[in-house]
């Protein structure tokens, strides 16, 4: 194998469950023994992380171009907490 194929899975084990770790540690924020959210908070966290994904996605498909995304809950949500259950 070449030395990149080596460097790619070398890296590429680690980060994959680094990101499987913190998707499973937000589905975390769902107990609403801890946790009080409303249907758009999760359907926003939802939509960002599906699309976190389809940018990964775009940038193998496009060999490495991406963007950097950062996620926020928009305003109009936030004083609206429900108790999902």
């Amino acid at each position: 194998m070449s030395k990149k194929h080596d460097n790619f899975v070398r890296l590429a084990e680690p980060r994959v469950n680094k990101a499987l770790d913190s998707i499973r540690i937000v589905g975390n924020l769902s107990n609403p023994t801890y946790y009080e959210y409303s249907a758009d908070e999760v359907r926003e966290i939802l939509n960002a992380l599906v699309s976190a994904v389809n940018d990964v996605k775009r940038q193998f498909s496009l060999n490495g171009q991406g963007s950097k995304k950062t996620f926020q809950f928009s305003s109009t949500n936030l004083g609206d907490s429900i108790s999902e259950q």
